[in-house]
């Protein structure tokens, strides 16, 4: 197993010695809460509540709006403010609950499970259904989904990513370090859940102590094994991971259960378990705050809702030299225009570079055709054509090149000798054009 190198990929100065070592902390309670109702890949969630209603710590305030949904959860008691349309880090307008806080963190009742292992595959799969739980390494996937795969498509393995492959970022490797084994409790969970006897844990081996912890809490586990990865961006994504751990190809256009894997972060994981013991729904997460551009980088345990400006203020405040903040990695996250917006679910990151760390955008140049993104890119596509479609407006041409195979990863700009801005314009391509 393992070690079966996906092509293409990066080596990205990693800068994690920026907050490596920073345990965990709880952040400071927020004076209120922005909750949108919609956090995740799918349809967004109904507002359940009223404007002056009491709510507490964990109570539901909008209920899944469809299969491929996930409820969202109060993550302070106190009373909701405003029900209304806040934008979010990606500068959408988005229907959100707002609550002021009362500072008494009174809990819903919640329901838990000493013996949650006993439990049923389908009754394991409601509570992280009930929990509102979604992908937590940043595409927001609700989990449910991928724990329901059709009956044609069988699962054999589960993986958990614990590569963390995003520069700066240390979040999930923090989470290794201090609840190793309640992640491989969320594994087993995952692994009951969808029947299968083999589970995997993909750590780079970068972070060697992260592998260390995770092999000792898995000595003894039946059918769980924890893999160091050689260092290379984007080895977390699930293609690739799914490639180095268990050597199969996933093709082009079709997804992990099509070759029989499911794929779930480590954050998710441990969400998983905390639902399935405590009943406790996913209503906060750990937050790398980081970046040469924030005084004292931080990893901090957040409750979903939460401004930006309030965890940098917590961080010591940005530097002068702060010129760019980003939700998110610096690889595939996003530029964020205004502090004041919540953290999410998906929120891996708050990143904050200096004038230093940023190639300027805005003077790109036309392509000089010399195949360094060809060669970068872990999916085999042609960077350059698809910019170059994209940036002319022939969107149906971009298509033909595989737009849609395109995850994002970034690897393409961070090699472009002309500082094209290669993922904007193919994230523009396809917003224009039906997969």
């Amino acid at each position: 197993m393992g070690s079966a190198l996906f092509r293409g990929g990066i080596h990205p100065p990693d800068k994690k010695e920026l907050s490596a070592d920073k345990p965990i902390t709880e952040a400071r309670p927020p004076q209120r809460v922005v909750i949108p109702l919609s956090q995740h890949l799918g349809a967004p969630c109904k507002s359940i509540v009223a404007i002056d209603q009491k709510v507490k710590k964990g109570e539901m305030v909008g209920e899944a709006g469809g299969f491929v949904s996930a409820p969202v959860h109060a993550s302070v008691s106190g009373k909701v403010i405003a029900i209304g349309e806040f934008p979010n880090a990606m500068g959408r307008i988005i229907m959100s609950v707002v609550i002021e806080n009362d500072m008494k963190e009174e809990w819903a009742i919640l329901r838990d499970s000493p013996d949650y292992m006993k439990l049923p595959p389908d009754e394991l799969k409601e509570k992280i259904k009930e929990a509102g739980i979604v992908g937590m390494g940043g595409a927001a996937f609700p989990t449910l989904v991928k724990l329901s795969p059709p009956k044609e498509k069988p699962i054999d393995t589960v993986i958990l990513n614990g590569s963390e492959c995003e520069p700066y970022l240390t979040g999930d490797y923090r989470l290794m370090l201090e609840k190793p084994v309640e992640i491989l409790e969320g594994l087993k969970i995952l692994m009951k859940v969808l029947g299968v006897t083999r589970g995997f844990v993909g750590i780079e081996d970068n972070k060697p102590l992260a592998v260390k912890a995770m092999k000792e809490a898995a000595e003894g586990q039946a059918g769980i094994e924890v893999c160091g990865l050689p260092t290379k961006y984007p080895q977390g994504a699930e293609k690739m991971l799914i490639k180095s751990i268990t050597g199969r190809e996933v093709p082009p256009k079709a997804l992990p259960m099509d070759v029989r894997v499911v794929v779930q972060n480590i954050g998710t994981s441990f969400a998983v378990y905390e639902a399935a013991r405590y009943g406790k729904p996913l209503i906060d997460r750990v937050v790398t705050v980081t970046g040469d551009g924030v005084r004292e980088p931080k990893n901090l345990l957040v409750k979903i809702g939460t401004l930006v400006s309030h965890l940098i203020e917590e961080c010591g405040g940005l530097k002068d030299e702060a010129l760019k903040v980003i939700s998110g990695g610096p690889m595939m996250g996003f530029a964020i225009s205004a502090l004041d917006v919540p953290v999410t679910k998906g929120t891996s990151g708050i990143v904050a570079l200096t004038e230093g760390e940023i190639a300027h955008a805005g003077d790109f140049s036309p392509c000089i055709r010399c195949g360094r993104c060809i060669d970068a890119c872990p999916m085999g596509l042609m960077p350059s054509m698809l910019s170059v479609y994209a940036e002319k407006g022939f969107y149906e041409g971009a298509k033909e090149y595989n737009l849609f195979d395109c995850f994002e990863c970034g690897s393409c700009a961070f090699v472009c000798p002309s500082k094209r801005p290669i993922v904007q314009l193919i994230r523009v391509a396809k917003s224009q054009v039906k997969p």
